[in-house]
């Protein structure tokens, strides 16, 4: 029996706990539930935005955020106007990112590649339809947000994220792009469930995926797969400008070296 707590940034969490699930604690739900709500919200949220956000009725939502304050897990904004996520957040995240192995392997492979090449180096970590930014060394060209760890982006329309998908198999690659939201973000985005197969396809046979205009205009990207025991956990991820390079020329010099530091970070896992 599972018990299952989802969350996506800008959507609801909901949680399910099936029929005797003895272990499932749903106060703890409930509270992550509350921390939820906070997703890809741009303002402070009001008690009744919480509430309304994470689908739980005011009195609970409440009870819950003022726990939450008193942990400095939430906090008040400077206008007093609403809640905000506190600093205790960012304990845990020092502790993911600290004990992952992942991070903590790939770490020096990353700076080297990023002083080889100059470009914007990413290291992502797979979660079903996207990619979660754990690792970012940004170029002069990024804006504030975009620099950000903890940052997602569809696996779909990104150059880590078809890499990733390349790994598994058609059926649940399909399935995957079945269960995502095929957002245009920008003219050339590709939204069909079978143009985007064919090239993750592409991508399985040259063992990168190469990503032009599609999820940023002027940016081009070279996608490479991480995978523990031919699983996908993460991608490298390095982006360059098309005022500065050609797809063709971007290909070339960075697609080797992007394999070759998945390679190396593979082989110390």
């Amino acid at each position: 029996m599972k018990s299952i707590v989802r969350a996506t940034p800008g959507k609801e969490l909901k949680f399910e706990a099936e029929e005797g699930d003895a272990l499932f604690v749903r106060s703890a739900a409930r509270s992550m539930q509350v921390l939820a709500a906070f997703h890809g919200v741009s303002q402070p949220l009001s008690l009744g935005d919480i509430a309304r956000l994470s689908g739980l009725d005011r009195s609970a939502a409440q009870r819950i955020v003022h726990t939450l304050s008193k942990l400095d897990y939430l906090r008040r904004s400077s206008d007093d106007r609403g809640y905000l996520p506190g600093i205790r957040l960012l304990d845990h995240t020092l502790d993911v990112l600290r004990l992952d192995p992942l991070v903590q392997k790939a770490t020096p492979v990353l700076l080297e590649l990023r002083r080889t090449l100059r470009e914007r180096i990413d290291l992502s970590l797979f979660d079903d339809t996207r990619l979660i930014y754990a690792f970012r060394i940004q170029s002069k060209r990024e804006t504030f947000y975009a620099t950000l760890v903890g940052h997602s982006v569809p696996a779909y329309a990104t150059a880590g994220g078809r890499a990733a998908l390349s790994l598994l198999s058609d059926d649940a690659v399909r399935d995957v792009l079945e269960r995502s939201e095929l957002l245009q973000y920008t003219s050339d985005t590709r939204t069909d469930v079978d143009d985007i197969l064919t090239q993750v396809q592409r991508a399985r046979s040259k063992g990168y995926a190469l990503i032009v205009d599609e999820f940023l205009r002027g940016e081009v990207a070279i996608g490479t797969a991480i995978a523990r025991e031919g699983v996908p956990i993460g991608a490298i991820h390095v982006a360059g400008s098309l005022s500065e390079w050609s797809p063709d020329e971007f290909e070339q010099q960075v697609a080797p070296l992007a394999m070759e530091a998945a390679r190396a970070i593979m082989a110390s896992l």
